[in-house]
């Protein structure tokens, strides 16, 4: 008696069927693959469970030897990738916007690295610390990004589509510990068992003159978060690497990607967000002020003037780790508005934990809450504190 041979087969990945549309959410690597077909589609699925029954009584009964078996599942295509560096587990994996079988194709010319700054990084990544996005390795947020900590960092980089801890490295180039600055990244990529450590956060600035501890961004459950860690992580520290952005430029980045989340209208004016019914992912005005280096005067080609309000430099001068004229003046003027109750000495040119209360403390004053007295200051809090 011959064993029957049973042939997989495996409707196209976009198919849209509700059988499909499951077994994407409980089964993310479900793809076609160059180098073979994993089980994605409940008919694929029931064929390799026939195939391996069907195995099991040939065997049973003597059949030949040369009776076919269902061959193993493979890893999903990803470009650029070396094969065997791939997930073997639920973790998300390289994605396009909003998920597969979203309509969304993805890059087909090589890997796409969109300009961008490095207050755009930041302004993004606290997006999602303010609306508190939960933590999925499947879900997607309104913006189309993996609500994983590589989805997170795919939209802080503003990337055109979801990436992975493995493949995140092909967009950066790696640094030293000395050389990271906002919004470059620390990443642990564990090939062996991806799903066990492997992990990524963005690095804020440092919180300490010892570097030991930094502000890390990250997408972790339950939700987002950004909070004093220390360095390079609480746990596998020392296989977190240095990382930064290839596409970084120093000026204004042509375009930022939309946060997608409906922020309370008091937060969005704190953040200079767009406001309702603006272009979804046009840049907000005045977003992507040029990050200073070092202390210095303000600008010598006149008032800065960034979101419409004369005098505010840009919420990229208040962030960890910077040093500048800027600080030194919204220090005063919150000693002199009667916010300086956090000093202990200055107020002076470096942006530390003191500036940061006093401007929580007068952005609490003005009665806001939330995501829009987070301590950092945007035009509106920067116009009040001046008037």
């Amino acid at each position: 008696m011959n064993t029957p041979v049973f042939e997989e087969f495996d409707p196209a990945s976009d198919c849209d069927c509700p059988g499909c549309r499951h077994w994407r959410s409980v089964l993310p690597f479900s793809a076609r693959s160059p180098a073979g077909r994993a089980p994605g589609h409940p008919a694929a699925h029931r064929a390799l469970i026939a195939a391996t029954a069907a195995a099991a009584a040939g065997a049973a009964l003597g059949a030949s030897p040369a009776a076919a078996a269902p061959a193993a599942a493979h890893a999903p295509y990803r470009p650029g990738v070396p094969a065997g560096d791939e997930p073997g587990t639920p973790q998300g994996g390289s994605a396009p916007l909003h998920g597969p079988g979203s309509g969304v194709p993805r890059p087909t010319s090589g890997v796409v690295i969109p300009a961008t700054t490095r207050a755009q990084i930041i302004e993004r990544a606290q997006t999602w610390v303010t609306a508190k996005v939960p933590y999925s390795m499947t879900a997607y947020w309104s913006d189309g990004y993996r609500q994983d900590c590589s989805g997170y960092v795919s939209m802080a980089w503003s990337l055109p589509g979801n990436e992975w801890t493995g493949s995140l490295g092909l967009y950066a180039d790696r640094i030293t510990k000395e050389e990271l600055q906002p919004g470059d990244i620390l990443l642990f990529h564990n090939p062996s068992d991806p799903q066990n450590g492997s992990h990524v956060v963005i690095f804020g600035g440092w919180t300490d003159s010892a570097h030991t501890q930094y502000t890390a961004y990250e997408q972790t459950p339950p939700h987002t978060r950004r909070q004093t860690t220390p360095y390079a992580y609480w746990s596998n520290s020392a296989s977190y690497l240095p990382y930064r952005y290839k596409g970084l430029t120093t000026g204004t980045a042509t375009s930022a990607t939309s946060a997608g989340s409906a922020a309370p209208a008091a937060a969005a004016a704190q953040h200079g967000a767009p406001a309702a019914g603006s272009r979804p992912g046009a840049a907000a005005p005045g977003s992507a002020a040029r990050v200073s280096g070092g202390a210095g005067a303000p600008s010598s080609h006149g008032v800065p003037s960034s979101h419409g309000v004369p005098g505010y430099p840009g919420r990229a001068m208040f962030r960890p780790g910077a040093r500048n004229a800027y600080v030194t003046q919204l220090g005063r003027q919150l000693v002199k508005k009667g916010f300086g109750a956090y000093y202990t000495t200055g107020p002076g040119p470096r942006w530390g934990e003191a500036d940061r209360r006093g401007v929580e403390a007068f952005q609490r004053a003005q009665g806001w809450r939330g995501g829009a007295a987070d301590g950092y200051p945007g035009p509106e809090t920067w116009r009040r504190l001046f008037s």
